[in-house]
């Protein structure tokens, strides 16, 4: 059995309007039920942006949390093949904390259920030293998943491979855990 762990549930979206909140509202209970995690939300619609990304509060805020998650689950939704302007400010408000941690997707989109987005950020975590696993939940049509009060209409295929995600994610979480516990990433190559 694991120790318990600190997720940052980053919302990939700040729209008004967003699914991420229908998501979102399904999987915080789910993740509860585990009863291993704590919990940190990291939340666009929370933060204040300006030209040039998170104003120094909001990036000080994230950066924190982003400090103290031993995971991520992102809620990463796509528009127009790519992923949100706002979840690259979350992303980009620091680099070290990313480091030797364990990201996991719930994807949600169109045709492609966010996939496209989830692959470039893939490309984009890996240059921040953080580890993208390979198993995700991705919403093809989202909106057809979830009934107007936002329960899933199969929940136990969703419930499913969302228990399959969280493990991975949980393996992985350990282990980097032990081994920035053992040697600071940074050290490990200097």
């Amino acid at each position: 059995m694991t120790d318990r762990l600190t997720i940052a549930l980053i919302y990939g979206s700040g729209r008004e309007g967003r699914f991420a909140d229908t998501i979102a509202g399904w999987l915080e209970p789910e993740l509860a039920g585990f009863g291993q995690y704590t919990i940190i939300r990291i939340d666009p619609a929370e933060l204040t942006f300006t030209p040039g990304g998170l104003d120094e509060a909001s990036a000080t805020l994230v950066e924190s949390r982003i400090s103290q998650a031993d995971a991520f689950l992102i809620v990463a939704p796509e528009y127009n093949h790519a992923y949100p302007a706002a979840l690259k400010a979350i992303i980009d408000s620091c680099f070290r904390p990313w480091h030797a941690k364990p990201i996991a997707f719930i994807s949600y989109g169109g045709v492609s259920g966010g996939l496209r987005a989830v692959e470039q950020l893939r490309l984009v975590f890996a240059e921040l030293h953080a580890v993208a696993i390979r198993e995700t939940v991705s919403l093809a049509h989202a909106w057809t998943h979830f009934d107007p009060v936002g329960n899933p209409f199969r929940p136990g295929q969703l419930n499913a491979q969302l228990a399959i995600l969280l493990k991975r994610l949980t393996w992985w979480a350990d282990a980097l855990k032990a081994a920035r516990t053992t040697t600071r990433y940074d050290e490990a190559a200097a």
